[in-house]
Parts: C-alpha cells; structure tokens; sequence
C-alpha cells in the first residue's frame, strides 16, 4: 500500500511576524506620505494600478483597510466558523473579491476622497491602529482567535495574512507611482514567499517539479513521477518578488519565462496552469 504523505503546516515565529508587520506598515507609511507630499500627488493618486479599475487612491484605501482591518474587528464576537489555516485563507481569499473591491470603494468614498494631505492622514490613522494593536498584549495570547467570512484563525496568523496583504500590495503601490527603491522587510518577504510556496503544494500536491525560491523556500509539487535521488528532472526557480507576483497574477508565466525572471527546466516544469495561487 502506498504511503500516505501528510505535508506539516509551516509556523511563523509570532514575535518576528509583529516585528516584520510594523516595519513592512511604516515603509508603506513614509511611500504614501512621500506619494502625497510630491507636487504631482493629484495626478499620482488618480494613476492606474495593475488591479483592474481601481486607481492608487483605491489602492491606498484598500491598504489601509486592510491594515486597521484587525484592530477595528478584535472583539467582534465569534460566530462559530470553522477553523481555517493560512494555506485554506491562500485558496479562499479569492473568493470574496467582489466584497473586497465593494468595500473598498466604499471606504475611498467615505475616508479617502479628500486632498492627498487628508489622504495621508487618515492612513496614518489606520497603520497607527496597527501599531498600537502590535505593542499591546492582546496579540501576544497565541490561543487568541480571530474570525473572518473564510473561518475561524488563531489571531498570529491572522497577521500573516496582513503580512501578504502590506508585501503584494506594496509591490503594487511602487510599481503604479515608480517607487523603485521600496524596501520590504526581510523576514516579511520571506514569509509571503514561504506562504505561496506552500500553497502550490498543496493545491497541487505531488513532487513532480520543485520550485525553488532563493533565499526563502523550496517546496515539491505538481503529481507526477516522484524524484528522490540527484538532480530534479523538473525545476523552477525564481526570484522571491518574481514568485509573489506569479502567485497573485500580477506576472504571467511566459513573460516571466521569456525575460529571464524564471528558470524552468523539464518537460513538466511549466507551471502556468497552477497559477495564480492566490486570486
């Protein structure tokens, strides 16, 4: 009989996660005031982002919805759902793009609709309700469970997920307004790489390709003929803000093959069918 192989759900240090969410939070606090402070901002926040409609006035509220997401919802009561983990919030995430959009053009209309002056300071608001949750106690209770219309997490991981949300959606911000020289935290940048790795796998399960993504992971995946010895027949490797983007259908397979972005080697290794992981 064939052996069952159970793939053990990947932990985040707590601690680090924090420290990684409130640094990635401030590099996105000073692009947005930086964003605002310029004497083009009017025009710079009415510019297209690669998120279909939205504008990066749309994508600066979205941020900052998502980053005060947690502390304005932290003692809703709990309804019950069932658990959920951060592999299950990757694959069901994309299911509740239209209320994600919906909401935030509501909150743009609402609290986002002003100067770029007023703009900057109501994200500052909402990345100051972060960091204020981050410096209090609540969050250091890993028993402490956060519910979403996905399901119920523990509240650590919870941040993880703001930790994807502040990555991809900073990629986003600098490459709508040119920011180039945007910095992500290093553990930051590890984590969503690691998360998204993770995700393939299990949406895809099977060791037929290995993807690669230097520094940060290296995961197994795709069914098929099982390598165990040697060279793998079928790599991937890429780059981690290359990976990110593939996984969130920000960067399409074949460009990122014909540019360089991605080494694929193997008549398996085409992983464009799989993609994105998270929608």
């Amino acid at each position: 009989m064939a052996k069952t192989v159970t793939r053990k759900a990947r932990s985040y240090d707590p601690a680090k996660v924090r420290v990684a969410l409130a640094a990635e939070t401030e590099a996105l606090r000073q692009a947005v005031h930086r964003l605002c402070g310029d004497a083009a901002a009017e025009r710079l926040l009415a510019a297209p982002t690669r998120l279909g409609e939205w504008t990066v006035r749309d994508l600066v509220a979205h941020l900052a919805l998502q980053l005060a997401w947690v502390p304005n919802h932290l003692d809703q009561p709990p309804a019950g759902r069932a658990a959920l983990d951060l592999v299950g919030w990757v694959g069901g995430v994309g299911s509740l793009s239209e209320l994600l959009d919906s909401g935030t053009r509501a909150y743009r209309a609402q609290a986002f609709a002003g100067s770029p002056a007023e703009v900057a300071a109501e994200f500052d608001r909402a990345a100051d309700a972060l960091a204020e949750l981050l410096d209090g106690p609540e969050v250091r209770d890993e028993q402490r469970r956060f519910e979403i219309r996905l399901g119920s997490m523990t509240l650590s991981d919870m941040l993880v997920t703001r930790l994807v949300e502040t990555v991809v959606h900073a990629d986003d911000l600098a490459a709508a307004v040119g920011l180039a020289d945007f910095s992500h935290d290093r553990f930051a940048l590890a984590s969503v790489s690691r998360l998204l790795a993770d995700a393939l796998a299990a949406q895809q399960p099977g060791a037929a390709v290995e993807l690669r993504v230097p520094p940060f992971a290296v995961v197994q995946a795709v069914p098929g003929p099982r390598h165990t010895r040697g060279t793998p027949p079928n790599v991937v490797e890429t780059d981690p803000l290359s990976w990110i983007r593939l996984a969130t259908g920000r960067l399409d397979w074949s460009v990122a093959v014909d540019s360089a972005e991605v080494s694929a080697s193997g008549e398996r290794s085409d992983l464009s069918a799989f993609l994105p992981v998270l929608r």
